[in-house]
């Protein structure tokens, strides 16, 4: 009679566990992703149904969507004008666009493609900065009739940043200020075609900011805000609060809606033992309008 072959050991059990925590460590990450798209879908299709916007996203912000949850960092790039462009192409033409930013920047390239296309677009368009849109955010911002800001949420300067050596990148107003400082005969090659590609891109991005704004404020006006963002009066990292937007003009008001906030809790920052900031989540208190002067109101 043949023996019966011999049953599982400890070391066959441990070792399957072994495997299966192994798969369920490299598909996590791919579980928690595709859950998380699927509430910001969620939520996006509320906000459609709600206010009657094409609802369209670029949130630029470190994930946990990378490998054993290493994070990604974002920026504005052709991906992203690729993405933004065939959207609003597919938006019917009667509908408002409702563009939500949250960026530090990017490609110039990939920032003006987006804020064209978005000007083009035959209906209201409305961008919306929860937090910051800074530089191309800024660039595209000014594409739109109406900029919905978070009363402490910024936009930035557009001097434009030129790389003029590997790992150093200046402000252009700079390269030109010191080249009048020093005088064109003291100035070595270098500097000079640098200042070269400085004066062009000033020209170049003042042109296409008159572009966006001129007729929202005409003609005049356009230039003087043009002047002002990319002159070089402030550090590029400069923040533009929304009484300074308004002050220059921009259509900037802070009703942003709840559901955008909503949105925002649905991109989580990169995994970190122990959070940074902690508190216990109340529902938003909205703030009455303040008085201008003292008295007010009784």
């Amino acid at each position: 009679m043949a023996a019966a072959p011999p049953g599982p050991t400890l070391g066959d059990f441990v070792s399957l566990l072994f495997w299966l925590l192994l798969l369920w460590v490299l598909i996590q990450p791919w579980l928690s992703y595709t859950r998380l798209q699927q509430a910001r879908l969620n939520v996006i299709k509320k906000m459609e149904a709600k206010y009657g916007w094409r609802v369209i996203t670029m949130i630029h912000r470190q994930e946990r969507i990378g490998f054993l949850g290493i994070p990604i960092y974002r920026f504005i790039d052709i991906e992203d004008s690729e993405a933004v462009l065939r959207a609003i192409r597919t938006t019917p033409p009667d509908k408002p666009i409702a563009l939500i930013l949250h960026t530090p920047g990017g490609l110039v390239l990939a920032a003006s493609q987006i804020a064209r296309a978005l000007k083009a677009h035959p209906a209201k368009k409305i961008v919306i900065v929860p937090h910051y849109a800074m530089s191309g955010g800024t660039l595209i911002a000014l594409a739109a009739d109406e900029i919905l800001m978070d009363p402490h949420a910024v936009l930035g300067p557009l001097d434009p940043q030129l790389a003029i050596e590997p790992g150093f990148t200046v402000p252009a107003p700079s390269i030109l200020r010191v080249v009048r400082e020093k005088g064109a005969k003291n100035a070595d090659d270098k500097t000079l075609i640098a200042a070269d590609i400085a004066e062009k891109a000033m020209r170049e991005m003042q042109e296409f900011i008159v572009e966006l704004l001129r007729d929202k404020m005409g003609l005049e006006k356009a230039r003087e805000i043009a002047r002002i963002l990319t002159e070089g009066r402030w550090t590029h990292d400069y923040p533009i609060t929304v009484e300074k937007a308004r002050e220059l003009g921009l259509p900037v008001k802070t009703e942003v809606p709840p559901e955008v906030y909503e949105l925002m809790e649905l991109y989580p920052q990169a995994p970190f033992n122990r959070p940074g900031v902690e508190y216990i989540p109340y529902h938003p208190v909205h703030q009455p309008p303040a008085r201008h002067a003292a008295g007010q109101g009784r």
